[in-house]
């Protein structure tokens, strides 16, 4: 039998290694460390873990533990191949279906405790599961629940792959909506009450069932600008939930792993909030998102912009001596990350200064730019966040905009009456010349159009981010 002071002290090397992890992963130059940490903490978590199931099963004679290990085989499998097969473009939805997986986790846990609180050892002098046991039951389950239905409703709304109209990035709202999800947290939380003081099963199961029916409805007033936000808050709910469970198992390796991503969840969806001028309280009441006026202010009749060729701009691009780009989800959707990394190689041959711009939302997750651009091995001393690079627009000859939209909009600084009046932007509009590639003039995220694009400093270079690059690189 495995003594537990060993299993204490291999958790407790398993929690710095994850703290080490986040600490890694907080800066680009870092992060294969820091990735290295947090996969070397949980092979240690999950090796101890099993090695002390395995030992209380020997003692007590306890079958059914190769259920266990079959599930972990095919678990680690399915996640493995998921990981390798995903394409750069679909990780966001990856990262909701994780975050979907571990709320749906801590659902059947507390299920199962709740059935079979005997066979947990989670039972008093009585035979009744205590009190703060209850209470841990009754979060678990609840966050739980809402972390499921809120990342199914995400993934939806990440792929744009589905006609179901809870799955479109549009916004679905209907009178009364804030009103009505209060009305169900607080009966939630009223049924959470009941099952605490009685351990009754009926309050358990409709608690849990008005928990995923409000994770869905939290979600889906929320729309495609705002997606980044809606992915480290969900983050944040399931590292909650894996901590309610774990103080439920006794697991302080649990504890340890769920409030670190809770509370580092928490803490991003507050950056994410920042550099979008969302109210974090509202963030997490599902209380934003965009309206119908923010969807129809980029309906308005059509405007001429000046246009150009990937020639026009190669030759801009070769006769500047500073270049900022901007990557967008659209240089993600084009796969063109690598033919960017040649074209930004070749420019730096020929004397030109680049500099990349990585705007805290770009993209549909958080960091999601930062991922990309290091898959091409873009260095990371050319990569600068928004705080530390919109000084320099005004200095910049040409700023390359590559299927961004609402991130480099000026009506967030210009027009109060904006639905994104107020949200930090980079400041692409004060450069000498702005070449913008898109594939159309359709609007981003938030529905609205850009004032940039018809400014006449600014050039447009219509086409798939990919060909255009290319056709720039043979050009320069």
């Amino acid at each position: 039998m495995i003594s537990m002071d060993i299993v204490v002290l291999l958790y407790l090397i398993a929690s710095v290694c994850f703290i080490q992890s986040l600490k890694g992963l907080s800066h680009p130059t870092t992060s294969i460390i820091g990735n290295t940490f947090g996969m070397a903490g949980m092979a240690i978590a999950v090796l101890t873990t099993g090695a002390l199931i395995w030992s209380q099963a020997q003692e007590n004679a306890v079958g059914g533990l190769a259920w266990v290990l079959l599930g972990l085989v095919i678990g680690g499998f399915v996640g493995a191949t998921m990981a390798r097969r995903v394409e750069m473009t679909k990780m966001p939805e990856l990262v909701a279906f994780m975050h979907s997986m571990i709320g749906l986790a801590a659902v059947a846990i507390a299920g199962a405790i709740v059935v079979e609180p005997i066979a947990f050892g989670i039972v008093d002098a009585a035979g009744a599961i205590p009190t703060g046991n209850r209470v841990e039951l009754f979060l678990g389950a609840a966050i739980g629940a809402i972390t499921f239905s809120g990342s199914v409703i995400a993934f939806g709304k990440l792929s744009g792959r589905y006609k179901f109209r809870l799955f479109q990035g549009a916004p679905v709202v209907f009178p009364g909506q804030h009103y009505f999800n209060l009305l169900m947290a607080l009966v939630t939380i009223g049924l959470g009450v009941w099952f605490v003081m009685t351990e009754a099963w009926t309050p358990f199961v409709l608690l849990t069932l008005l928990s995923f029916l409000l994770g869905v409805l939290i979600i889906i007033p929320i729309g495609g600008a705002d997606m980044p936000v809606v992915v480290s808050m969900l983050n944040s709910y399931s590292g909650w939930a894996a901590a309610g469970i774990g103080f439920s198992l006794g697991n302080p390796m649990l504890i340890v792993a769920g409030s670190l991503v809770g509370s580092s969840g928490a803490i991003l969806s507050y950056i994410m909030c920042k550099a979008m001028n969302r109210s974090f309280f509202n963030v997490i009441l599902g209380g934003f998102g965009n309206d119908s006026s923010a969807a129809a202010a980029g309906s308005g009749e059509q405007r001429n912009v000046k246009s150009g060729s990937p020639d026009d701009a190669a030759f801009m691009l070769s006769n500047a001596e500073t270049v900022i780009i901007v990557p967008g989800y659209g240089l993600a959707v084009a796969r063109a990350q690598h033919a960017l990394k040649e074209l930004t190689d070749k420019l730096t041959e020929q004397g030109v200064t680049v500099k990349y711009a990585i705007h805290p939302v770009a993209g549909r997750m958080p960091g999601h730019m930062n991922v990309l651009l290091a898959e091409a091995e873009v260095s990371y001393e050319q990569v600068f966040e928004m705080d530390d690079i919109n000084g320099e627009f005004s200095q910049a000859d040409v700023v390359l905009v590559l299927g961004a939209n609402d991130v480099v909009n000026p009506a967030a600084k210009n027009d109060p009456a904006s639905p994104i009046a107020g949200m930090p932007i980079l400041e692409a509009y004060k450069a000498r010349t702005v070449i913008v590639n898109k594939r159309s003039m359709a609007s981003g995220y938030a529905g609205l159009d850009n004032e940039l694009f018809y400014m006449d400093k600014t050039m447009m270079v219509f086409g798939d981010a990919k060909k255009v690059i290319e056709d720039m690189l043979k050009a320069t």
